[in-house]
């Protein structure tokens, strides 16, 4: 006699048949599903966003754990941390020139973290970083992302360069995920602590992009308009959506290897 499947296990085989198009859909509607969850159990929104910065720091944690403890970097990816310490940097910028406030010494401190984990994986731990997978080329990022700061930004009375910049971050901080997600593509395994640090990024993208989404339906419309005029608005809603749903297959995998008490991640081809 067979036994039973475990009902996690039924579900994402169930949904592993599934077509491209529902596959789609039920994503979204699972989507908006928390979020009407969140609007309900979480009543100052403004705390998913601190909770997106302390999920944040759980998962750079994890990953300075790995670098001191295990003393390897293998499967990380140096180039999504310079694309993070390059963002981070202008980021820090623009909030001394434009709005200086507590966010900027949360950036402050995130940038020096990033800085320490590439400085480990480019001396320290060289030996064990596996440059041969980390082969996403980064201008193809870094390119895009200036082109479209400098047709889309912001509207505000800030000098022209600052708010271009301003834009350069918002873009490349929603993609700068991508160099990571190539080499577990590549690698196909994705080692306990790693696995923990990309879906920590995960959930404090989904959290920031709650809190932005739910602002926009709390205020009715009106904190597009208060971003400025133009389509910078709707490009910064739009950036957070792509962080969220960037990362929301590996989630998808995380959360089933997690409940099928795996704990070394394996990825079925294409799925990053």
């Amino acid at each position: 006699m067979r036994p039973p499947k475990r009902p996690i296990h039924a579900v994402s085989m169930w949904v592993r048949r599934q077509p491209p198009k529902v596959k789609a859909f039920l994503a979204v509607v699972s989507g908006m599903a928390a979020l009407v969850l969140l609007r309900f159990i979480v009543h100052d929104h403004d705390n998913l966003f601190v909770a997106a910065e302390a999920v944040h720091s759980i998962g750079i944690s994890v990953l300075i754990y790995k670098l001191t403890k295990e003393k390897t970097c293998a499967g990380l990816s140096l180039k999504s941390q310079e694309l993070t310490a390059i963002f981070l940097a202008v980021r820090l910028y623009c909030s001394f020139v434009m709005e200086y406030d507590i966010h900027t010494l949360l950036d402050l401190a995130t940038l020096a973290t990033t800085l320490w984990v590439i400085y480990m994986i480019r001396f320290k731990l060289k030996s064990s970083y596996m440059e041969d997978k980390d082969n996403f080329a980064i201008y193809y990022v870094v390119v895009p992302c200036a082109v479209l700061a400098l047709c889309i930004h912001p509207s505000t009375s800030h000098n022209l360069l600052n708010r271009i910049f301003w834009a350069f971050c918002v873009y490349l901080e929603a993609v700068s995920v991508l160099p990571q997600l190539r080499v577990m593509q590549n690698t196909k395994i994705v080692e306990p602590f790693t696995a923990h640090y990309v879906f920590a990024l995960g959930v404090a993208r989904f959290l920031s992009c709650a809190h932005w989404v739910l602002q926009v339906l709390d205020s009715r419309g009106h904190l597009l308009v208060a971003l400025g005029y133009g389509l910078w608005p709707s490009m910064v809603l739009i950036s957070e959506i792509v962080q969220t749903f960037i990362l929301a297959d590996f989630c998808y995998y995380y959360i089933k290897s997690v409940f099928g008490g795996q704990l070394v991640l394996r990825l079925p081809s294409g799925v990053v």
